[in-house]
């Protein structure tokens, strides 16, 4: 009875079953649940069907260097972070010894870092904040590219941006980005100037009733699209190797820093 018990456990207790149950609890947007997903359905043929009290250390490193060899390094990054945070759900729950990923640092090529396009000449950004003020276009547009320098967010952070994360009546008005919404995953609180308050205030009446700060325009159950901030940089004059939406965080750190 005892071994059958345990052969049962073996075959129920799987990688990717693993996977899916920590998937489950985890609470985060539907667009970062579909490319975890997307990670797990890449490594699920090589190790999904493994125990996962068995699963060790070259098995992954060779589900890895699969979609290594096909020249995505960062998703082979992340599918490992992902593979070890499974582990260590397993590990918690009683259902695995140890995680195997540990074992695996430096095994991964390392990922070219993308400079992505930013303005950082002082008067080349005066220029782009006054192009900025005068654009024509939809008033979600227009608040979304008033806010990036003042926030200094992430771009996917601030187009899937909520009413609820922020205390604009506050003494001291703050932006709090859940954690699931971070790239580190952790929660991130961004204090508000008054001219983000006054942006914030202005957008209120028009998207306000609303889940999301920047709507798209075919559905208001979506935020905008990722492109819509750097098309509206395009409609301003800047070429992509000269401003994208990315860069208003690389502006922001170059000339804070220079200034000390």
């Amino acid at each position: 009875a005892a071994e059958a018990e345990v052969k049962r456990e073996r075959r129920t207790n799987t990688f990717e079953a693993l996977a899916q149950e920590w998937l489950a609890k985890q609470t985060i947007a539907d667009i970062t649940r579909t490319k975890v997903e997307w990670l797990f359905s890449l490594v699920f043929p090589d190790i999904g069907h493994y125990p996962i009290a068995e699963l060790e250390a070259p098995e992954v490193l060779r589900a890895l260097q699969k979609i290594e060899a096909t020249g995505r390094l960062e998703t082979a990054h992340r599918a490992k972070q992902h593979i070890g945070q499974v582990m260590r759900y397993a590990v918690a729950t009683g259902r695995a010894k140890h995680d195997p990923t540990g074992a695996l640092k430096g095994a991964l090529k390392v990922p070219d870092v993308t400079n992505r396009a930013a303005l950082t000449d002082p008067a080349k950004v005066g220029d782009l904040l006054r192009a900025i003020d005068l654009y024509v276009g939809q008033p979600a547009t227009h608040a979304a590219l008033k806010l990036a320098p003042l926030t200094f967010v992430r771009p996917g952070e601030l187009r899937a941006a909520e009413w609820s994360e922020f205390s604009l009546d506050d003494p001291e008005p703050i932006w709090r980005i859940p954690a699931a919404r971070m790239k580190m995953h952790r929660e991130h609180v961004v204090p508000l100037a008054r001219q983000a308050v006054a942006i914030l205030r202005e957008i209120q009446p028009v998207t306000g009733r609303g889940k999301y700060l920047f709507p798209s325009l075919r559905s208001a159950d979506r935020p905008m699209s990722d492109n819509t901030v750097n098309a509206a940089l395009r409609r301003l004059g800047y070429a992509t190797d000269e401003m994208t939406g990315h860069g208003f965080r690389a502006m922001a750190s170059t000339l804070l820093n220079e200034q000390g």
